[in-house]
């Protein structure tokens, strides 16, 4: 609570450059997170928007510096994380992880990007050019397939960063952003693009069902598209399709093969 009332005064006024730095440092090793989960898994993960205001302030402190690893040169604000043998996280050069950003044991970085204030849990794929980007939340057996794209948020403090729960399976090249759900074990089929306002159509019934911002947990999701009218006509506008359910009696493992291999998804 102190250190929260400081950031809060730094925010109104003088920058206090010591709380605003053990913010950041408590988000690196993971004592500290943007959002939380809820107990009830049914429930609304809850955002600390001052924990946003300190990442955005270190912005504002930080100076811009040179850093050199090996050939390479980087001129950035934020430096890499490091330690990652001792945190048992592989990363797989030219893969970036932020100073800021943490990865539980057994995250594997391949050559994508974790931005500052994410967090990526246990035994989740980062894969060839996946972004994590600031302040998204990833749980653990998550697989970001190559190219998956999760929008960042900083700004305004206390809006949803994008979540991902534990054992979803997003697909080649999909995207999420603007503060979308992913629930757990959701399966995203490649290409798939959901924002705030992308309609999530449950075609499993009799009567479709169009929600937005949240996919179901163990859904079965492709990229589709609605007829919607303009004044110069009526066009197809992106949505995503619920087509069906990762299945309850079978290992993760298992229920992915049988999801892709009934429904036809493409990863």
């Amino acid at each position: 609570m102190e250190l929260r009332a400081r950031i809060e005064m730094s925010w109104d006024g003088s920058p206090d450059r010591a709380a605003i730095d053990d913010v950041v440092a408590k988000l690196d090793r993971g004592e500290l997170r943007v959002a939380e989960p809820p107990v009830d898994p049914q429930g609304e993960w809850f955002v600390h928007d001052w924990v946003m205001k300190a990442i955005l302030l270190y912005f504002r402190v930080r100076g811009m510096e040179t850093h050199e690893t090996g050939a390479y040169e980087y001129h950035d604000k934020i430096p890499l994380k490091r330690g990652l043998a001792a945190q048992g996280v592989r990363l797989v050069p030219p893969g970036h992880i932020r100073y800021g950003a943490f990865c539980e044991r057994g995250v594997v970085v391949m050559p994508g990007y974790v931005n500052i204030g994410a967090w990526v849990g246990g035994g989740t794929m980062v894969d060839t050019w996946a972004t994590v980007g600031s302040c998204a939340q990833v749980g653990r057996n998550v697989h970001l397939s190559g190219g998956v794209g999760l929008g960042g948020v900083l700004e305004p403090p206390g809006a949803r960063p994008v979540i991902v729960e534990d054992g979803a399976f997003l697909g080649s090249r999909s995207i999420v952003v603007e503060g979308v759900r992913i629930g757990r074990e959701a399966v995203l089929g490649a290409n798939v693009v959901l924002t705030a306002s992308t309609p999530i159509v449950d075609v499993r019934g009799t009567t479709e069902i169009v929600t937005r911002g949240a996919i179901p947990p163990r859904a079965v999701v492709i990229p589709g598209m609605r007829p919607k009218t303009f004044p110069a006509g009526t066009y197809a506008v992106p949505c995503a399709h619920v087509i069906g359910e990762r299945t309850e009696s079978t290992d993760k493992k298992t229920s992915l093969n049988q999801a892709l291999r009934e429904f036809s998804v493409a990863v």
